[in-house]
């Protein structure tokens, strides 16, 4: 008895899917493997800038670091950087002040834009994700909105 067509239509369907999945995984392993060096060296390196300066110095430093290897694999380990500054660094008094939460998406958007073009990075496709930290510290430590921050230092 032949196999009816819309049962080999699934079936090659359901072929396609792993094969895409397996792709994706195994691109997402290359790429890893490729930059986790990138990526994770953020983590001591954001610590220790931290302890020798405040908020505000940790997004500038990570600005600049950006700004010196830009791309899609620098603004992640630029992000990682800056949220391990940020959790060691000083406070700077009214640092949270400005910071929309990030599920207020419209004055999220305005925000970040602003501060792309503040650092002179409007045109980088990248740039309003190297914001993130900033808002996520803001809002770990109640600062968003507000001038009270409370960092454990």
């Amino acid at each position: 008895m032949a196999m009816p067509g819309w049962a080999k239509a699934l079936i090659i369907v359901g072929i396609l899917l792993v094969v895409f999945v397996v792709a994706i995984i195994g691109g997402g392993m290359y790429w890893w493997s490729q930059n986790k060096a990138t990526v994770t060296g953020g983590l001591a390196e954001g610590k220790a800038a931290g302890k020798l300066t405040d908020n505000q110095g940790c997004v500038n430093q990570s600005v600049d670091r950006y700004k010196a290897d830009r791309g899609f694999t620098a603004v992640i380990g630029n992000s990682i950087f800056m949220s391990t500054c940020l959790q060691a660094s000083r406070p700077t008094p009214g640092f949270c002040d400005d910071v929309p939460r990030q599920m207020e998406f419209t004055a999220t958007a305005k925000w970040r834009l602003a501060q792309c073009d503040h650092f002179d990075l409007s045109g980088d496709k990248y740039c309003q994700q190297l914001f993130t930290p900033v808002q996520q510290f803001c809002e770990r430590h109640g600062g968003t909105g507000s001038s009270e921050q409370t960092n454990g230092n």
